[in-house]
């Protein structure tokens, strides 16, 4: 499948009106659960020119293309290198998955360096960020029933966990099961279930059970925490700076 991405990304690409240092497959496929129908979400990063940031115009930051391939929805979002390096800085972790995902479909030695820079932006405070997502999931879960926001909210909570006990960013949750003790059994069923279906329904499943493993998880996470050896602010600021300038003028 990856290669069929790469070669589907080409002349995409090509296309962009200005160079694209990466791009990686996100969302499902790259948490391990995606359906025969889930969308392929492209993500990366484009360099604009220097002349467009000293200006009066505000600079196109973040860029998206959507199309179909196949019967299958692509979706391309891409960020200026300036605003995704800032996000990275705001313990964001959705970008951090993006950056070092293993689903790489284009690349280049600015990619390289920058995920050699990525673990100096990790604090402890990115479990804020894991707890808000998997929160909105499971409220998403409980107003529709629907399997998909379910998985979404045990995987932010399972990477959450792992990140705050190794200071590793994982995203794959067939893998995060192997790694976090406390992950409940039956997500290894819920995985199969949902290859079957993109919006299938979470069927068989003891709503009081889940919802205790969920806040189990939680407590968890706040321990991992509390414990963590991660520091309270990111260190590489001053080197992400000089990163950004140095590729932005080279360019």
């Amino acid at each position: 499948m990856l290669d069929a991405l790469s070669t589907d990304l080409t002349p995409i690409v090509a296309e962009q009106p200005d160079p694209l240092l990466f791009a990686t497959v996100s969302g499902a496929h790259l948490y391990g659960f995606p359906s025969r129908d889930s969308d392929v979400d492209l993500r990366g990063v484009h360099l604009l020119p220097a002349e467009q940031l000293v200006g009066l115009r505000e600079p196109e930051e973040t860029r998206s293309r959507m199309w179909d391939r196949d019967g299958v929805e692509m979706d391309l979002v891409t960020h200026d290198l300036r605003k995704f390096v800032r996000l990275m800085l705001r313990r964001n972790g959705y970008v951090l998955e993006q950056l070092l995902s293993p689903l790489v479909v284009h690349t280049g030695d600015a990619h390289a360096e920058l995920v050699e820079l990525a673990p100096g932006v990790l604090t402890s405070h990115h479990a804020h960020h894991y707890r808000g997502f998997a929160n909105t999931q499971w409220r998403l879960y409980e107003k529709t029933g629907e399997l998909k926001p379910l998985l979404y909210a045990f995987r932010a909570l399972l990477t959450g966990i792992l990140l705050m006990r190794s200071g590793q960013v994982q995203a794959h949750l067939p893998t995060l099961l192997g790694e976090v003790p406390a992950a409940p059994g039956y997500l290894a069923e819920l995985i199969e279930a949902k290859a079957a279906a993109e919006h299938g329904p979470a069927v068989g499943l003891a709503v009081g059970v889940v919802r205790a493993d969920f806040e189990t998880l939680h407590g968890a996470l706040d321990d991992a925490q509390a414990t963590s050896a991660l520091p309270g602010q990111p260190g590489a600021h001053d080197a992400l700076h000089d990163f950004v300038v140095r590729i932005r003028l080279r360019a």
